[in-house]
């Protein structure tokens, strides 16, 4: 995994290094912004930014834009770093696209946990996406069906499958798999916002999950997915058995969970992946909406 480095102050710079070189990354380190985007312009085969906000020549922020407007270059993540109390300015670096943020100084084994989710997130999409070339488009003749899910990895394929149910089974395969996923996770295996932060930080995610899908309690636990085809849209409803959370402030990407190395799933999948997204209730009913068009 290639890492580009955008960052200004060479003490920190060469921390930064030091850390991913041993973690096995190659890095590239450059101090300009105008030079970066000059590189960018020349080659493209780099995994993940690491950009300052406060760059000469071209500011953090700019570059950032640059990079989500180039074909090239949207699907690399990007990961920003600022001040704790920059709140404008870390807003406007999520609508620009950095769903990841690190402060200064920076700690060297969150800076390694947000790179390495970044990376994740990158691949699990890369790999369903490749996954669903290979699908069969039989569910593009479906009206109406009912399928359900336990663990994380059967939410995964799942995805997969009802992806081609929709008119772009690409543009949603990844919402349905976050909402899929939150629905195993949050809902039926209980795992709070912060219980799960810590368990990533800590590298213990999945092996949490393992553990409590076999608690006698959640044996017989499943996430219900009803997808409907209608003349002008097509719909999945996901139902999990837990008892609900606060959905509202989860819908957008916020400033209070940027620093943090999960939680935009919901966000994604609202903005990008549907036209709608309706939470119901207690917040264990969700359905997702994509219009047909003419």
């Amino acid at each position: 995994m290639h890492i580009l480095i955008v960052e200004d102050e060479s003490f920190l710079a060469n921390i930064l290094k030091k850390t991913l070189t041993r973690a096995a990354y190659e890095v590239t380190v450059v101090d300009d912004g105008s030079q970066a985007w000059a590189l960018l312009e020349q080659r493209c085969d780099f995994d993940l930014f690491l950009l300052d906000r406060g760059l000469p020549g071209m500011d953090g922020l700019t570059l950032l834009r640059k990079i989500k407007q180039d074909p090239r270059l949207v699907s690399i993540p990007v990961v920003m770093e600022t001040g704790m109390d920059d709140g404008d300015s870390i807003q406007e670096g999520l609508n620009a696209g950095a769903y990841y943020y690190l402060t200064k100084p920076v700690h060297h084994e969150l800076l390694l946990t947000v790179i390495n989710a970044a990376l994740d997130d990158v691949k699990n999409t890369q790999k369903m996406r490749e996954a669903l070339e290979l699908a069969n488009e039989t569910l593009l003749f479906l009206d109406n069906g009912r399928f359900s899910c336990r663990s994380m990895d059967d939410a995964r394929r799942l995805a997969q499958v009802l992806a081609s149910a929709f008119p772009d089974p690409g543009r949603v395969i990844l919402g349905l798999s976050e909402l899929l996923i939150n629905a195993v996770e949050h809902g039926n295996l209980g795992i709070s916002y912060k219980e799960k932060t810590k368990l990533v930080m800590q590298g213990k995610q999945f092996e949490e999950v393992e553990r409590r899908l076999l608690l006698p309690e959640n044996r017989d636990k499943k996430v219900i997915v009803e997808i409907i085809r209608y003349a002008d849209q097509v719909t999945a409803r996901i139902i999990d058995e837990g008892e609900g959370f606060d959905w509202k402030k989860y819908m957008d990407f916020s400033t209070e969970r940027a620093f943090d190395p999960h939680g935009r799933g919901i966000a994604m999948a609202n903005q990008s992946s549907f036209d709608s997204l309706v939470y119901e209730g207690k917040g264990n009913i969700v359905t997702a909406s994509v219009t047909i068009k003419g």
